[in-house]
């Protein structure tokens, strides 16, 4: 049986660009800018990485096929580096690939870029794949804010809850992600909104209203990642340790089969499981400390919450409005603005989930700040649809804990 990674890699050093419509920067620059943060962070020079790994969502629109831009982006020497691809989990599996190799001992020390260059493409929302195979991204009756607003129906009729209570607790998911993304001086969107603004902005596919869907954005973030003990030879002190890493993906049994009622994400919740297990994680509930999770709308924070174990089935709607996710309840969501506000370039989004637990972990989230010390953060991110989707949840924690 596997015995999983927990304590066998240590975060050395982390970075992330500022998020949003970026026309100063191409791809390169945006990965450069997330690279001197963290190298300077870790405390090495480039020629001491043995291995890299790139994630990009959309590289037809901004990388290419290779992983050549980021070896020539940051004059990587001549080192092996791998681009990877898992729809919005690509930036974590980027963090996968690096990690693995620390933990295997294929590398001393690796680096896991994620980026997406997105803005220029003058498209409003993602771009539209239409090459009419089989596996297409394209549904000419389907929509990403119409396939969630379904899920919003069926967790609806699941739990017995009014549309009315639900919309009020999607938008207070809204509120509160603008609120901490307004004091976040990297996130995309930093204004804040109100209750009524949300309740009674534009409909996009009932329930979900203007603001209850995130935007696109250009962004790239980076990790480097190495052992404990080269990490400690470096003079690192405080070491932020991954305590698991796991990914879920669909077979098409939501799609396919009967036993699916809509209402959840299978693959989160086997995720989740599989990282609670590796991370000795009894009582999510109890002892995760922050979480950062994939928002795409609010209605998917609100269900990831149950498919996460953090609220019990039928009862995130109340421990919403009860305050539990807000920044300064018992277990903060999104305290960096979330893919809401923070952005959602979608090759470094989940980089970008990680850079804020480690930043929190180490205190130096600023304004920010929780005042209770972290222990274990989480982040989970989303691919794909309802139906069909992947799923990767990676926890983070404390050296003892």
């Amino acid at each position: 049986m596997p015995s999983g990674i927990k304590d066998r890699v240590a975060i050395l050093g982390m970075g992330c660009a500022r998020f949003g419509e970026r026309w100063d920067m191409d791809a390169d620059g945006l990965m450069v800018e997330a690279f001197e943060e963290a190298i300077a962070d870790a405390g090495i020079d480039v020629s001491q990485i043995d291995a890299a790994w790139l994630g990009v969502g959309f590289d037809a629109q901004n990388i290419g096929s290779s992983a050549i831009p980021l070896s020539r982006a940051l004059r990587l020497p001549n080192i092996a580096v791998t681009k990877v691809e898992n729809m919005c989990a690509s930036g974590t599996e980027s963090f996968r690939g690096a990690v693995y190799a620390v933990a295997s001992g294929a590398a001393d020390i690796a680096l896991a870029m994620g980026v997406e260059k997105l803005k220029d493409t003058g498209y409003g929302g993602l771009p539209v794949r239409t090459s009419g195979t089989t596996n297409d991204l394209f549904s000419v009756n389907g929509s990403a804010p119409g396939s969630f607003a379904q899920l919003a129906a069926a967790y609806r009729a699941k739990h017995g809850v009014s549309r009315e209570d639900l919309k009020r607790a999607i938008a207070h998911v809204s509120v509160k992600s603008h609120a901490n993304g307004a004091k976040n001086p990297k996130a995309h969107l930093r204004k804040q909104i109100t209750e009524d603004q949300a309740l009674n902005a534009p409909m996009i596919a009932d329930p979900l209203g203007l603001f209850d869907c995130c935007g696109v954005s250009d962004g790239a973030a980076c990790a480097i990642v190495t052992t404990p003990e080269i990490a400690k030879s470096l003079g690192k002190t405080d070491l932020v340790m991954v305590k698991a890493l796991q990914l879920a993906v669909s077979n098409g049994w939501e799609a396919q089969g009967t036993g699916w009622d809509g209402s959840y994400f299978h693959t989160t919740r086997i995720a989740s499981r599989r990282a609670y297990a590796e991370a000795g994680i009894t009582d999510p509930r109890k002892q995760i400390s922050l979480m950062e999770v994939h928002d795409c709308f609010s209605i998917t924070e609100l269900v990831t919450m149950e498919d996460l174990g953090v609220s019990a089935e039928g009862q995130a709607v109340r421990d919403v409005m009860d305050g539990v996710f807000d920044a300064d309840g018992a277990i903060p969501c999104q305290i960096d603005g979330g893919l809401k506000c923070f952005g959602h370039p979608i090759g470094a989004s989940g980089l970008r989930m990680i850079y804020e637990n480690y930043l929190q972990l180490l205190g130096r989230a600023g304004e920010r700040q929780r005042t209770s010390q972290p222990v274990f953060g989480l982040s989970h991110n989303l691919g794909g649809a309802p139906n069909q989707n992947v799923s990767s949840v990676a926890i983070v924690g404390l050296a003892g804990a």
